[in-house]
């Protein structure tokens, strides 16, 4: 199956089951022919044996839909040919087959028929669409981590509405984060110094160079940071350099400062790249370090290098400067006091509009300037959009994706999604994050909900860039990948760089499926990978030098074909320093296949962990008995 197919599957099931209206009455249909049941499954599963308690013989067999579930274990068991059980007296595979489709048939025309989304729960943006959604309509990086609590996961993911409470926590989260983010966005002149300190990760190898940090260097860090107004701020660059130089960059270009450790620049307001990385003296002059094939010894390591960016400020503030976040919010300038009114709301009008994915409503509008004549008394024009802004970013319709029911509808009713509740739902499905101008143009107009409009802008959302949150986030769930980070080892030349790296090459190989259109099944097979110089060394790939990834081809025999041999997923289905079978075979069970592990049978003891250290059961089972 292509994941095209696939994509477009859960497209086709979004938009034309959600939108479907009210059911019809089922027309009268056969009962479904029960000979092959009744020969090799009811003779276990029925009212008396109860096998697995499975009950075959209650089942409404001409009303499938009514047990819908039950019937979907039944096929997924026949199409795995783990039913009838090895051993049992099996009927021709053709003749199972044939079984499993009707029923799949029958269970398809009966949802058509009688289409059932289910209630729409109340979808409250999670950290990273929020970070998103700020991103996108205030051109401003924001770190959620520092300003709202974890969300909670269900079955893995963080982004089901189920499960994304609401507590006092995160309320006060949202407001503190309202005014520190409209603050900054606006530019506010009146900001106290503050610190921010970049750390590097534990672990992390500093004996290559990083790529975007000068040549002829090794290690370092290189960091994004906005800052809120012109000013001067200060930098300290921590870690034990082992009395080497360093290079300090700013979007890329080398400054000359006397002391690298600590040091003072004028700065303009907005987005800057800062580096820094220590010089390495053990390369020979014209030595292009990215290519070579130099290998930094241990004793060489002990160098240190690179594990901290302070950055203090701002000081000496000159003005809130031309930022990014400036340009998004203000469309407009007022030349004289008697144009304020109107251009705050040209203004707050554009914001609300876009951070509440709908047209704003006369109360709504009301509200924002009742807000912005507030801010603007005692005060300026830009503090009352300041004031304002907060208001947009605490607002329901900004931190929920709320979807209105249609006035009258009776209690279960189906209705048709708006044109603009599917253009949010399909941005945050692609996205994870809000519709842009032009998704936000075409729902407003009634188009979205053709077919044709419909599948160009999917196709052109997934070629934006900012469709790398469908990598990051659900191969990053799904995939596992973001337990790799609390995966702790004492694993032989197990360190950061490869953590990241094993990270980075499942990404790039589920990016170039979705990308490439290729088949799903090449997550499983892939006769290619991608590495870098540290990942390559780990799988003895030869002539790979420098940080940035490259595609290389795998032979027909290699054991790095697919995900299955990455070590992102050999790392994660580990414990310790040791592989674990189950844990892997679970893995795959949950995640690929689809049809979970069952539970264990009662009495079994699942305590047996085998813990590192120990080599087998009967180490585990003495350890368990000694412990009880």
């Amino acid at each position: 199956m292509k994941l095209k197919t696939s994509i477009w599957l859960a497209v086709a099931v979004l938009f034309f089951t959600l939108i479907t209206t009210a059911a019809q009455n089922a027309p009268s249909i056969a009962p479904l022919d029960t000979a092959l049941l009744n020969q090799y499954c009811i003779t276990c599963h029925n009212q008396r044996a109860k096998t697995a308690g499975l009950m075959l013989d209650t089942l409404d067999y001409a009303h499938l839909e009514k047990d819908a579930p039950t019937w979907e274990k039944v096929i997924r068991k026949i199409k795995t040919g783990m039913m009838p059980p090895s051993g049992a007296r099996r009927p021709e595979r053709n003749l199972l087959d044939a079984f499993a489709n009707e029923v799949e048939k029958r269970l398809d025309s009966a949802a058509a028929r009688s289409p059932n989304p289910g209630a729409p729960a109340l979808h409250r943006l999670n950290r990273t669409e929020y970070a998103n959604v700020i991103r996108d309509l205030l051109a401003l990086d924001v770190d959620v981590t520092a300003l709202l609590p974890p969300d909670d996961a269900t079955d893995g993911f963080d982004n089901i509405a189920d499960a994304l409470g609401t507590s006092p926590a995160l309320i006060q989260g949202y407001v503190s984060a309202a005014m520190k983010i409209s603050r900054r966005a606006v530019g506010d002149r009146t900001l106290i110094p503050s610190q921010v300190t970049y750390n590097a990760p534990g672990g992390f190898s500093q004996d290559r160079h990083i790529e975007g940090l000068p040549l002829g260097t090794r290690g370092g860090m290189l960091i994004q940071h906005t800052f809120p107004t012109d000013a001067e701020y200060e930098f300290s660059i921590g870690g034990g350099l082992g009395g080497g130089a360093v290079d300090i960059t700013i979007d890329g270009e080398k400054v000359d400062v006397r002391n690298t450790r600590s040091f003072r620049l004028p700065i303009q307001a907005g987005p800057h790249t800062i580096g820094a990385a220590v010089v390495d003296r053990t390369r020979g002059a014209g030595v292009d370090e990215q290519y070579s094939d130099y290998r930094v010894n241990s004793a060489f390591n002990v160098g240190g290098g690179v594990n901290s960016i302070v950055i203090n400020g701002p000081f000496d503030m000159t003005g809130a400067g031309d930022t990014p976040s400036r340009r998004r919010i203000f469309v407009c300038q007022p030349a004289s006091s008697s144009e304020e009114v109107s251009c705050a709301r040209e203004i707050l009008t554009a914001l609300a509009r876009r951070a509440f994915r709908r047209p704003v409503l006369d109360s709504e509008m009301s509200t924002l300037m009742n807000f912005y004549q507030q801010g603007r008394k005692g005060a300026d024009f830009e503090t009352g959009i300041q004031q304002a802004l907060a208001r947009i970013l605490v607002a329901p319709a900004f931190l929920y994706r709320v979807e209105d029911e249609p006035a009258g509808l009776p209690d279960g009713g189906i209705y048709r999604l708006s044109n603009l509740e599917l253009a949010s739902r399909l941005s945050f499905f692609l996205w994870s994050s809000m519709p842009d101008d032009e998704l936000l143009e075409l729902a407003a107009k009634g188009r979205l909900s053709d077919p044709k409009v419909w599948e160009q802008q999917t196709r052109r959302m997934l070629a934006d860039p900012k469709s790398q949150a469908l990598i990051t986030n659900f191969a990053g769930q799904w995939l596992g990948l973001r337990e790799l980070a609390k995966v702790e080892t004492s694993a032989k030349n197990f360190d950061e760089n490869l953590r990241q790296s094993f990270k980075r090459e499942t990404e790039f190989l589920f990016e170039s499926i979705v990308r490439e259109d290729r088949s799903i099944v090449n997550l499983l097979d892939a006769d290619y990978t991608f590495v870098d110089e540290r990942l390559a060394r780990h799988y003895a790939i030869p002539n790979i030098h420098g940080s940035y990834f490259r595609r290389v081809t795998l032979n027909a025999v290699s054991p790095r074909r697919g995900i299955l041999g990455q070590g992102s997923f050999l790392t994660i289905s580990s414990v310790g320093t040791r592989t674990s079978p189950v844990t892997r075979g679970r893995w795959i069970l949950e995640n690929i296949l689809g049809t979970p592990a069952p539970v264990p049978p009662p009495g079994v003891d699942t305590d047996l962990d085998c813990r590192a250290g120990e080599s087998d059961l009967a180490t585990a089972a003495a350890r368990a008995a000694s412990e009880g």
